[in-house]
């Protein structure tokens, strides 16, 4: 590659027409190993759905709660769900302490509650309105389904945890679709 553009080095018995098609579609070249900047840039282009996992905490079963967006479905027998939590994350290690847990699917109207419970602070809950699965844990209003939990294993996985968690109930709305994470900003699916 020079110059910004990629160099293609076409076999003798490829005929022109079909290398320009092949160069088409030939991946661009990547360093040996990739520096956590264009690791994460190439990740960004996989458009993921944003949750928040909440639960109560403390003598005083206080509401806490912390947004991911690397959640994902792993059995059906059992019923099995998993998501990965910061190692930095000051919020993962009160909340792994409750009970049980519940994963919160957002809608496209929750963008705002995405960012509130992904910041940092005492007080993250603040104006955020939500009601109790059947185990009291806050499902958030305005999610489109909702996954109460416990954690069967957590596994250390680099700068992550990967937690691995039980779904003992669960909950669907008719609300809008989804709120997506794509490229570093949130979005709306539509349907094609």
């Amino acid at each position: 590659m020079e110059g910004g553009r990629v160099t293609v080095t076409r076999p003798a018995s490829v005929p022109e027409s079909a290398s320009a098609s092949a160069s088409a579609h030939a991946p661009a070249p990547v360093p040996a190993r990739p520096d956590a900047a264009s690791f994460r840039g190439a990740l960004s282009r996989f458009a993921t759905g944003v949750v928040v996992v909440t639960g109560l905490v403390g003598a005083q079963a206080r509401p806490a709660g912390l947004t991911v967006n690397s959640f994902t479905s792993v059995s059906l027998d059992p019923p099995l769900v998993s998501f990965c939590a910061g190692r930095t994350s000051r919020t993962w290690p009160v909340l792994q302490t409750a009970e049980r847990i519940c994963v919160n699917i957002l809608g496209a109207a929750q963008e705002e509650t995405s960012r509130r419970l992904a910041r940092s602070g005492p007080d993250k809950f603040a104006g955020v309105r939500w009601s109790p699965s059947p185990a009291g844990q806050p499902v958030l209003d305005g999610t489109i389904a909702w996954l109460e939990c416990t954690v069967e294993a957590q596994h250390p996985a680099g700068d992550h945890h990967i937690v691995v968690a039980r779904v003992h109930a669960l909950g669907t709305t008719e609300g809008d679709g989804p709120l997506l994470f794509y490229r570093g900003g949130y979005g709306r699916f539509t349907p094609a």
